[in-house]
């Protein structure tokens, strides 16, 4: 299912009107950490794994010029 243009035009809308303030960010952060342990995600088991491919997104990202 693809989102129409109205569709995300409410989605921004909502976001842009929607203000959180600190404890219910970090309530949302703390519920995404949980959940990320709960799946195995966290602790990683290797903090290494997957470095080379960062590096190399950082490089192309870096190499674009701003003004585009």
């Amino acid at each position: 299912m693809k989102p129409t243009n109205e569709f995300q035009r409410f989605e921004r809308e909502i976001l842009r009107s929607e203000k959180l303030d600190i404890k219910k960010k970090f309530k949302i952060i703390e519920a995404l950490y949980k959940e990320a342990l709960d799946l195995g995600i966290f602790p990683l088991k290797d903090s290494l794994e997957g470095i080379d491919v960062d590096i190399r997104i950082a490089k192309v990202i870096n190499s674009v010029s701003k003004d585009t």
